[in-house]
C-alpha cells in the first residue's frame, strides 16, 4: 500500500500533454486504474513534485512508466521539515513493468518529494507514468 493512498498530498509535474489534464493530467499517477496515466509534453527536464500535509517517513518509491517514455538522468530529493535537502540518484529501466527504488537510508520528516528527470527514453523527451507509489 502507498503512503499516498492514506495522508493528504499535494502533487505537482513540469508539463503536461498538449496541456491536457482530463485525459493525461497528474491525478491519473494515483488513481489506480491500469489504463490512465500521466504524460508530460516535450523537452526535458521533466519532473514530479509531492508536498505532504504532515511530515513522512519514506523508505522506497516505485514508478510504472510505458516503455519508450521512460524518465532517465533521474533524481529524487527530499525536504526535510527543517528545510535540510537529500538527494539521490535512481536508475529506471525502459521497461512497462513496476520498478521498486529502496533509499539508501530511510528519510523522516520529510515534507516534500521531487522527481527530477534529466532526460527521457523518447527522443522528444517526454515521459509516461502509470503509477508513482511512495512507501
Amino acid at each position: 500500500m502507498s503512503l499516498l493512498d492514506s495522508v493528504k498530498f499535494k502533487s505537482l509535474v513540469s508539463s503536461v500533454l498538449n496541456k491536457d489534464i482530463k485525459q493525461h493530467g497528474k491525478n491519473f499517477m494515483f488513481d489506480s486504474e491500469e489504463d490512465t496515466s500521466w504524460s508530460s509534453s516535450e523537452g526535458t527536464p521533466q519532473w514530479i513534485a509531492l508536498q505532504f500535509d504532515e511530515p513522512q517517513t519514506v523508505t522506497s518509491f516505485s514508478f510504472q512508466f510505458q516503455g519508450g517514455f521512460v524518465g532517465k538522468d533521474a533524481q529524487v530529493t527530499a525536504t526535510k521539515e527543517d528545510g535540510t535537502e537529500i538527494g539521490e540518484p535512481f536508475y529506471p529501466d525502459d521497461i512497462n513493468s513496476v520498478q521498486t527504488f529502496n533509499l539508501k537510508q530511510p528519510i523522516e520528516n520529510t515534507k516534500k518529494l521531487k522527481f527530477v528527470f534529466g532526460s527521457s527514453s523518447d527522443f522528444f523527451g517526454r515521459i509516461i507514468v502509470y503509477k508513482l507509489k511512495v512507501l
